[in-house]
């Protein structure tokens, strides 16, 4: 998916100088008739989960998420691994009510989860980025959808959050789509988080960026933390490439052809109500 889907499917952003969103100036075809422009039909889903392939223990969860998530090979030239590289993979976040992020164990809902952290080193006026993924397997479907749901509710009841080390995130905006909507037409649901974060260390506020997405009952996840010398665009340019393909890694391990369409996942080409996990991994 490009950086393209992204902006103009979860941020709405037009082009400078234009209040239409029309870069050229000229006017659109809804203009020029007088009417409403109709929107293209977004493509149709072709590859499902497949219940026959997902995982159903903990061991083979695990082993589907080290073949689904990311590595540095998924971000730019650029990324490296951070230290710690992997998360304990046998706890994950949980948000209370004071809107602090801490580890507790997998509960029930859970088969297995893993985050791993990254960093795009500083190099001439810009600072660092930090960066990490994860990738969380539910027994099913409806968990992934449950956790999906909860990651939206906690941008409205917690707009400013703490994470580790006192890091901290403000500002939160959250928006949501299905297949199809928003132009989001590579993951069965998908969210998109903007906001500030901030950090004793690396000073900011400065531009915050998290995506969610879902393929049958696995969630995964990345978040970047940008610093001096960023902004929003820039950063969404950066890190926009690891969830689409690690949903089709996903697709093609647990995939199958949506029926009637005949098609293939193909990797070169393109639950527990009120927890969510791995917003340490953002």
């Amino acid at each position: 998916m490009s950086a393209v889907v992204l902006t103009s499917g979860c941020t709405g952003e037009k082009a400078a100088g234009d209040p239409d969103g029309s870069a050229s100036g000229k006017p659109t075809a809804a203009q020029r008739s007088g009417g409403a422009e109709d929107p293209a039909p977004a493509p149709a889903p072709t590859v499902e989960a497949d219940p026959a392939k997902v995982p159903r223990t903990g061991e083979a969860a695990r082993k589907l998420i080290r073949e689904v998530i990311a590595g540095p090979e998924l971000f730019s030239a650029e990324a490296r691994r951070d230290s710690p590289y992997e998360g304990d993979p046998a706890t994950w976040s949980v948000l209370d009510d004071s809107c602090v992020w801490r580890r507790e164990p997998l509960p029930d809902g859970v088969l297995a989860t893993l985050t791993r952290h990254f960093v795009h080193p500083a190099a001439k006026s810009k600072g660092p980025v930090r960066m990490t993924v994860t990738v969380t397997v539910h027994p099913s479907t409806a968990g992934a959808a449950w956790e999906q749901a909860a990651m939206l509710e906690e941008a409205l009841s917690c707009t400013e959050q703490t994470l580790s080390e006192g890091r901290k995130l403000s500002g939160l905006f959250s928006n949501a789509s299905v297949w199809g909507e928003a132009g989001n037409n590579y993951a069965e649901d998908s969210l998109f988080e903007m906001g500030s974060c901030s950090s004793p260390t690396d000073g900011g506020p400065y531009p915050y960026q998290y995506q969610q997405a879902t393929f049958g009952p696995l969630v995964v996840s990345m978040s970047a933390c940008a610093s001096k010398g960023w902004d929003a665009r820039g950063l969404l340019q950066e890190v926009n490439g690891p969830v689409p393909r690690m949903l089709l890694r996903a697709e093609a391990k647990i995939g199958r052809p949506v029926e009637g369409t005949g098609s293939k996942a193909d990797p070169a080409a393109h639950a527990v109500p009120g927890t969510t996990g791995g917003r340490e991994g953002r």
